[in-house]
């Protein structure tokens, strides 16, 4: 089994090298084909890039943005299992294993918890990563189309599923991975892991940290869209939980760590 592993990447210097060692410290039974899609850093990502020649495959050059540059990433890895993790993000150890044991089992898709860090890597907002853990054990494709649960970083699905459903929205420019998976339990049901796959990272600059409101919000947008005629209830009840997120976020911005 092969690995097709994305990072989108720009201007994250600061970060990306956490994110590469994450992927390169992956043991077990697979090979990985790892590829960091740089859209043209001015700060000091490429230098940090440098530094991993014949260890990792990396571009840089202008492009659309993060949709963009992970479709083009996915067409440039090899892989019959594919993935991204953003740049300022990481996998913790044994998540590729883990995931292989599943695609193994007959999962096309599958996914894992997710641990919320802040930018030292401390464990912050354990409530919200609790909550969709919760979510997620009662997995139904009403429930996710009600709510945005499944983690991105913690997410892997084979590529013949991916060519299946097609490429990411790129008009799509926060919500992306939830329409991605909407399009995918149209096809298969996921697998869930039990277990902490990857670290997402929050902080005033990250882009969902800085602009949640905007990602939720495009995330009923995505549900509305690709919700049928019978599932109306369902987004209903993504709007309310819009509306309480957008309350509970906004107060943990107020009070700021929310730890």
């Amino acid at each position: 089994m092969k690995f097709g592993i994305v990072t989108p990447s720009f201007n994250q210097g600061a970060f990306i090298e956490r994110t590469i060692e994450s992927v390169l410290a992956q043991q077990g039974d697979f090979e990985v084909d790892y590829l960091v899609v740089d859209g043209g850093s001015t700060d000091e990502t490429l230098s940090v890039l440098e530094r991993y020649t014949g260890r990792i495959r990396y571009v840089s050059e202008r492009d659309r943005g993060q949709s963009d540059a992970i479709n083009k990433g996915f067409r440039m890895t090899q892989g019959d299992v594919v993935a991204w993790i953003n740049s300022d993000d990481t996998y913790l150890p044994g998540a590729f294993q883990a995931v292989a044991d599943a695609i193994r089992g007959g999962a096309r898709w599958c996914f894992g918890d997710c641990r919320i860090v802040d930018e030292q890597d401390a464990r912050i907002r354990g409530f919200v990563a609790r909550y969709k853990s919760g979510l997620a054990r009662g997995y139904s494709l009403r429930r996710l189309l009600s709510s945005n649960f499944v983690p991105q970083p913690s997410t892997f699905f084979r590529r013949d599923l991916l060519e299946e459903a097609g490429p990411i929205d790129e008009s799509l420019h926060y919500a992306m991975d939830y329409d991605l998976w909407l399009r995918f339990a149209r096809l298969a049901e996921p697998a869930y892991l039990t277990r902490e796959l990857a670290c997402f990272r929050v902080y005033q600059r990250s882009k969902t940290g800085g602009a949640f409101q905007k990602g939720a919000r495009e995330a009923l947008e995505v549900a509305r869209r690709r919700a049928q005629p019978g599932e109306r209830g369902a987004v209903a009840r993504h709007f309310l939980h819009y509306a309480g997120l957008v309350a509970v976020y906004s107060l943990l911005d107020l009070f700021s760590s929310g730890r």
